[in-house]
């Protein structure tokens, strides 16, 4: 797990090997990620990391599995540097009813010409872009899923207007145990277009996702081995 800060009021990205596997096809769901950040940009510099400038000091870069990320040459808010993920819709309005009618993200942004969003559960939190792209979004083989915590109370209610809208549930309520720690309690979601949806139950979540003090020695010791 990967951010800029602690996983409770900062944007966290989940990053996973599996072994066997040597590259993953990429649909056109995942439309990227935009980092505010100077830093990033020189550091992209320096590493002669592949920069291509979109304008306005915005520059398009890839993850080395092709994963997009958006780097705006500017210093960072004080909340988090990761400003938004953005996700293709097939049918902006359809999804507009599911996450802020049905999921209770408010909208901030709203353009029907360029027929995109920006939604939020909180002013200082990472948003949530949906941009709508000609016909079906496909989610290939490189796809992941987008969580959020909430309180442990509200799980069984999000459950429970699922089934009463007639809406995906991939995973129903379920409580997962973690040997030594907290038993956390999920359940997982589906879009009109497919893109997952996990819910976590606050209160236990806060308890595993404390920050590693050792974290930044084992990614880098991990990097070295691997070399």
């Amino acid at each position: 797990m990967v951010g800029y800060g602690p996983e409770g009021d900062h944007f966290v990205t989940e990053l996973t090997y599996n072994y066997g596997i040597g590259s993953y096809q990429l649909g056109n769901d995942f439309l990227g990620i935009t980092v505010a950040s100077r830093q990033a940009v020189s550091n992209a510099r320096k590493l002669k990391w592949p920069l291509s400038e979109m304008g306005d000091g915005v520059f398009e870069t890839k993850a080395p599995g092709g994963y997009k990320f958006y780097l705006q040459d500017c210093s960072p808010p004080q909340s988090d540097p990761v400003l938004k993920v953005t996700l293709a819709v097939s049918d902006l309005q359809k999804s507009l009813n599911y996450w802020s009618n049905l999921l209770g993200m408010k909208i901030y942004e709203k353009d029907e010409k360029e027929q995109r969003a920006l939604l939020g559960y909180a002013d200082n939190q990472c948003k949530l872009e949906l941009q709508a792209i000609p016909g079906k979004v496909d989610h290939a083989t490189g796809f992941g899923r987008i969580a959020f915590s909430c309180p442990q109370k509200e799980l069984s209610d999000i459950e429970d207007l699922m089934k009463r809208e007639n809406q995906k549930i991939l995973t129903p309520l379920v409580s997962l145990d973690t040997p030594g720690k907290a038993t956390v309690q999920v359940i997982i979601l589906a879009d009109p277009d497919g893109h997952e949806i996990c819910f976590v139950g606050d209160e236990a979540f806060r308890e595993l996702s404390k920050v590693d003090p050792e974290g930044n020695k084992l990614l880098d010791d991990v990097s070295l081995t691997s070399k």
